[in-house]
């Protein structure tokens, strides 16, 4: 597990959440295309963290399009169930 590039991916997560909840706390003209822009930014971050999860740093810093696009994609629940279920190490 790439610890490293998991906690840099739900850090951004975590610092986008908390942007949309102050947002909607207190801008009362806070949008649905904005919504919709921040959450997806989040996405990409959790999603990252979990389908990268294994990659070493030595693929994580010649990465492809391709694995981009990869790491990216909302997981099913059946791959987040089996991620639950494997040591992860």
């Amino acid at each position: 597990m790439n610890k490293k590039w998991i906690a840099f991916h739900l850090d951004e997560a975590a610092t986008q959440l908390r942007a949309i909840v102050d947002s909607l706390s207190s801008e009362s003209d806070y949008s649905y295309g904005e919504f919709v822009v921040e959450i997806s930014h989040a996405y990409h971050h959790i999603n990252t963290a979990w389908n990268s999860r294994d990659a070493t740093p030595e693929a994580v810093a010649d990465h492809s399009d391709a694995d981009y696009d990869e790491w990216q994609k909302m997981p099913s629940e059946d791959e987040l169930m089996m991620g639950t279920l494997s040591d992860g190490e």
